[in-house]
């Protein structure tokens, strides 16, 4: 084996290590009765605390409500927006599609921002629906990207046989477009999910008095006395969570 092959190896050990090993501490560390990593002892009480604290379980079903209505809405308004501008016979057509890129590019404090911006112009109460209505702003274009990239590589001779046949344009996107179309949309769901899930700056900038999710609390309880072992828990918790759904996401969008 040449020095290029292992100076090559030790390069992605070295970058795997640096991407893992903290997440591996957080994780270890909410498994130690000592909570640090100095001595070990198994243990799974800070689990245990977490289920008793009421204020966690309020913002993980806060968490869980706003992210899956944002992935239906998302997924809803992003495939047919990705489906109407696929099919549509327009001169600006590349137009419409750049102005569903915006929220990708730009930052997302930027957006926040301006988020807070239109809510305090229309005197918007903020608090479960700003939070929903910010983050499901935010997927809808993601869901957009994936539907689109989708429905530009599906055969519409399908879609023809099936009107040929004497099937309407209702009953063809029915049982032909969607059920084809279905690992995109799951996949995009499940992206729109983790999106929401995890946000942190959309929701701070958005939310009101009275309602927390779950980035809110880790960031809060953290503010307030450090890095606890329940806290790691809570992360670990999270971590779980984002990384089953990552791995959905990347099976599906391969079908």
């Amino acid at each position: 084996m040449s020095l290029t092959d292992n100076l090559m190896k030790i390069h992605t050990i070295a970058i795997l290590l640096f991407l893992y090993a903290p997440i591996a501490i957080v994780v270890l560390s909410s498994f130690n009765e000592y909570g640090g990593l100095s001595s070990f002892k198994f243990t799974t009480r800070w689990y245990e605390s977490l289920l008793q604290n009421s204020t966690v379980w309020k913002a993980f079903s806060n968490s869980l409500l706003v992210a899956i209505l944002c992935a239906l809405i998302s997924v809803i308004l992003g495939f047919i927006s990705a489906y109407g501008l696929v099919r549509a016979n327009t001169a600006f057509k590349s137009s419409i599609e750049s102005i569903f890129y915006i929220p990708i590019i730009i930052p997302e404090i930027t957006e926040a921002l301006s988020l807070l911006l239109f809510y305090n112009l229309l005197s918007f109460p903020l608090g479960f629906i700003s939070v929903l209505i910010g983050h499901t702003a935010f997927s809808i274009s993601f869901v957009f990207v994936v539907s689109k990239a989708r429905l530009a590589g599906f055969d519409r001779s399908l879609e023809e046989a099936s009107m040929t046949l004497g099937a309407n344009r209702l009953q063809t996107f029915i049982k032909i477009t969607l059920p084809l179309s279905a690992p995109g949309i799951i996949a995009s769901m499940l992206l729109s999910f983790t999106l929401s899930w995890d946000d942190f700056i959309k929701t701070v900038f958005t939310t009101g008095p009275g309602f927390q999710t779950i980035p809110l609390v880790i960031w809060s309880q953290s503010a307030r006395g450090g890095v606890s072992p329940e806290l790691n828990a809570l992360t670990s918790l999270m971590l779980v969570i984002s990384i089953t759904l990552s791995y959905l996401y990347v099976k599906m969008i391969k079908r």
